[in-house]
């Protein structure tokens, strides 16, 4: 049975980020995949490398070796089959949550030698996720597009081959009547929500059971 490990890096459990998260965990469920869905943000304290260096002696080579609340989700990841991480977009980035673990699974596998670059022999396939309250067209190469796809490019080096899925204009909160937000086209982002959303869900839940039944690691 193969092991998936589904993150929310999301401070809301069941808001975009979530809902796309369990999707797509439901999807590799469907395909008899054993998942594992962690929300960051209730775990113990944590926080990002705080470079001690351990992660680069023997014999913890390529082993992130600081104790707190991310160590058992980094090595879950170690072992798992496939990894969904999903992040809504906050300021222009990921979430700080999102960047701790980033920071942690990546700078662990770097070697700082010319050959090999990696001490990672992982090759799992990687869903990574983004929501935001911003219009799709933020998302351009020379924007927020450029975010992404450096996120993309470090996962799919040190982690595993790596899709995306971005959901943008994203419905922010139910009750949009309680703040002088004024910059908003409310009817249009609720119209999305029900429209468009669903879309996204199926598709988050088809790149779920794609990664478990047919990996675009193979």
């Amino acid at each position: 049975m193969k092991k998936i490990i589904a993150i929310n890096c999301s401070p809301r459990k069941e808001w975009n980020t979530g809902t796309l998260i369990r999707e797509a965990a439901r999807g590799a469920e469907s395909e008899g995949a054993e998942v594992k869905v962690i929300d960051l943000y209730k775990l113990e304290p944590f926080t990002g490398c705080v470079s001690c260096f351990g992660c680069k002696l023997a014999p913890h080579q390529g082993e992130c070796v600081y104790r707190d609340g991310l160590a058992p989700v980094l090595e879950e990841i170690r072992t798992a089959d496939g990894l969904i991480i999903g992040t809504p977009n906050y300021l222009g980035d990921a979430t700080a949550g999102f960047r701790a673990l980033y920071e942690r699974l990546i700078f662990q596998y770097i070697t700082y030698k010319k050959e090999p670059r990696s001490y990672s022999h992982s090759n799992i396939p990687v869903l990574f996720l983004m929501t935001s309250n911003a219009p799709e067209a933020n998302y351009a190469p020379d924007a927020y597009g450029r975010v992404v796809e450096n996120y993309r490019r470090m996962l799919e080096s040190f982690v595993g081959p790596t899709k995306v899925l971005i959901s943008a204009d994203t419905l922010q909160v139910h009750d949009y009547e309680r703040y002088d937000w004024t910059a908003f086209d409310v009817a249009g982002k609720r119209a999305r929500h029900e429209t468009v959303f669903p879309q996204e869900k199926e598709t988050a839940f088809a790149l779920g059971k794609e990664m478990t039944a047919n990996p675009w690691n193979q």
